[in-house]
């Protein structure tokens, strides 16, 4: 079964032996039986945060298809989704959002499964998943053992969590608690604001920041479309970089040697002086503009995303990622770290 066929990228060899879950007992059933037989095991969602070497992988690759989806009336105006590893990620903030269900609206576009989400700690626009994740369903390979985990367990962070980095876990299911309100939550993040012409902090209508969001989305290539090579994609390859107090005065200094002192680099500072900066603001300003590369190249519409137009390899992509990551290290002295899962390969 060639992998490239299961990436939003489109890169990635064979795998030796190909698995189907269509529901959560399947998925713990297929990974115990790889487990026992030895073999070595890769647990694929919808591929949209993948980088899989040319090679392929040499083991068992198990599918989570579990589609099942499920709503329940948790109190007040609260109502908690029960959803499968398997469900698509975007299908699901469409439903709640025509459901009147507030929470993860402003995660719409965002590609790939449900199973995927508390892993990155999928997050956008001002707006997180382990903000309304409740429960997450494992199976723990340590142990053997289904287990639910509640949220202060996962360990979230900035795209971080407690399953990240690890195989100890395989994501089953995950429950979120949302809320019947006709409108969204609290608009954090300034660029959304301006989109609709209101202030950060305001709420507007479910719908509206559905399709504000996709709007903005699109116009960065980040909604899958098959005759737009930009989407091609892992979405953002690089997370931006938080740096502390002593290591952010640096950055600066380097930053105002670089391109003058009248040049102020985009900053989100927190309240213990921690700030996070922008990776596409870096790439761009290391040399690397939109559409630089070939034949992996750099999004003609974002220079976060590294794309694969048509007749790239993975080799060629982590070429791109590296030749980027060192040329901001050399600009600013920071190093970009990679957001995709790689796959029998390192950058």
């Amino acid at each position: 079964m060639r992998l490239a066929d299961y990436t939003t990228l489109g890169l990635g060899g064979p795998a030796s032996r190909f698995r189907v879950a269509a529901d959560t007992e399947e998925l713990i059933a297929a990974v115990a039986e790889t487990e026992a037989s030895g073999d070595a095991l890769l647990v694929l969602g919808g591929g949209s945060n993948l980088v899989v070497s040319d090679r392929g992988f040499p083991g068992t690759v198990v599918h989570a298809d579990s589609r099942a989806l499920s709503f329940h009336e948790a109190g007040g105006d609260r109502v908690r989704v029960r959803a499968g590893a398997g469900v698509l990620w975007d299908p699901l903030v469409e439903q709640a959002v025509a459901e009147g269900l507030s929470g993860v609206e402003f995660l719409s576009g965002i590609p790939g499964r449900v199973g995927s989400t508390p892993i990155q700690n999928v997050g956008a626009y001002g707006q997180e998943v382990s903000q309304t994740i409740v429960e997450v369903v494992v199976y723990d390979r340590r142990r053997g053992e289904r287990r639910t985990l509640g949220n202060a367990d996962c360990g979230f962070g900035y795209r971080d969590s407690a399953f990240k980095g690890s195989d100890r876990f395989v994501v089953c299911e995950v429950v979120f608690e949302l809320a019947r309100s006709p409108l969204s939550r609290p608009i954090r993040y300034a660029e959304v604001a301006r989109a609709l012409d209101t202030e950060a902090g305001a709420r507007v209508p479910l719908e509206r920041a559905r399709r504000t969001v996709l709007g903005l989305r699109r116009g960065k290539g980040m909604v899958l479309d098959p005759a737009d090579p930009d989407t091609r994609s892992a979405g953002s390859f690089f997370t931006n970089p938080v740096l502390d107090p002593p290591d952010y005065a640096e950055f600066t200094r380097r930053a105002a040697d670089l391109l003058g002192p009248d040049v102020h680099p985009p900053a989100h500072l927190d309240d213990a002086g921690r700030a996070k900066l922008s990776a596409a603001w870096l790439i761009d300003r290391a040399g690397f503009p939109r559409g630089y590369g070939a034949p992996a190249r750099i999004s003609t519409k974002h220079t976060l995303a590294l794309t694969n137009p048509g007749d790239a390899t993975t080799a060629d992509l982590l070429a791109l990622a590296r030749e980027v990551r060192a040329g901001v290290g050399k600009s600013f002295g920071v190093t970009l770290v990679n957001e995709p899962v790689l796959v029998g390969v390192e950058l």
